[in-house]
């Protein structure tokens, strides 16, 4: 961890130069500056006057955020055919399962379909890209084409088919795929 571009970077938002900072924390410009180009650390008690002065705790100091992941490209994607029931699976959002909801991009064959799903909590939402596919849910049965969008709850059996072939996104909350 660089100690000191943090600091620095906590400085400056709290819009003090450094011998604002050094009077306040009864230190000296000089060590600021060694501090801020981690030339020297400081010792716990000065690291907590510092913070103290910047009105930081020092677990927020030390909790380092992982930087999230925005943008995934065709590289991240994980790919799953099932050649029984002749549809593919790409999971485009990595590791998903931790999130609220889960994305797909599901590619149906002419006459495949999905794996029927059980009732369980949640919803599902699917936009369609291209072709036309048949939503089972329960015992009723919905036609969906491009450019439409369906949505429902999980809470019947549920699974999606098509005669002549399809694409779609396909989101489940919580994840379920």
């Amino acid at each position: 961890m660089e100690i000191g571009s943090k600091l620095k970077r906590l400085r400056v938002l709290a819009g003090l130069t450094q011998e604002e900072l050094a009077d306040r924390a009864e230190l000296s410009k000089g060590f600021i500056s060694q501090l801020e180009n981690d030339i020297t650390s400081p010792s716990i008690a000065t690291l907590l006057d510092i913070l103290q002065c910047l009105g930081v705790e020092i677990k927020d100091f030390f909790d380092e955020e992982a930087e999230t992941q925005v943008v995934f490209t065709e590289e991240d994607y994980f790919i799953k055919e099932d050649k029984e029931l002749n549809n593919t699976i790409k999971w485009i959002i990595p590791n998903a399962q931790k999130n609220m909801m889960e994305p797909i991009l599901q590619t149906i064959e002419p006459g495949g379909l999905t794996y029927p799903d059980n009732p369980h909590d949640g919803e599902e939402f699917g936009y369609i890209l291209s072709g036309t596919v048949e939503i089972h849910r329960g015992n009723d049965v919905y036609l969906a084409k491009k450019g439409e969008a369906f949505y429902f709850t999980s809470d019947k059996k549920h699974y999606i088919s098509s005669k002549r072939g399809a694409r779609l996104i396909w989101v489940s909350t919580p994840p379920n795929f």
